[in-house]
């Protein structure tokens, strides 16, 4: 499923270690597209990643008026979609700067800046240690 690109309003999103990069296509009918594969398919029957995806959308009521192609790389399936989420949000600032106060206030314009902490020497895992045992 291939929606025709319009390079007019573009944006990236991340999450993690996620990134995506969004598409918005003027006139593109509420079709929204993850790696050419239709939102129902990419989210496998999950409806609150879908709630996600199209929450900047309903926000600012263009859900019908733009279509959405995005390509993600990266995490896992719900880092990805939090970041497609980013990049909507992200470009509908592209599209009308006004939307910014609704978007803010939601909180979809932040970037989650939260991952996994590193592991450290001398530990199991980044702050587990190894087992003790007395005898």
């Amino acid at each position: 499923m291939e929606l025709k690109l319009s390079m007019d309003y573009y944006a990236t999103g991340h999450r993690k270690t996620s990134t995506a990069k969004v598409w918005l296509i003027p006139d593109g009918g509420g079709k929204i597209v993850i790696n050419n594969k239709p939102l129902e398919e990419f989210i496998g029957g999950r409806k609150v990643w879908g709630v996600m995806v199209k929450q900047p959308l309903l926000l600012t009521n263009t859900l019908e008026k733009f279509g959405v192609m995005a390509k993600t790389e990266g995490g896992g399936i719900s880092a990805q979609i939090a970041a497609v989420r980013h990049g909507i949000a992200r470009a509908l600032l592209r599209v009308n700067p006004s939307f910014r106060e609704a978007l803010k206030e939601a909180g979809l314009l932040t970037r989650d800046p939260r991952v996994k902490e590193r592991k450290k020497y001398g530990r199991h895992r980044a702050r587990r240690g190894f087992q003790y045992s007395k005898r």
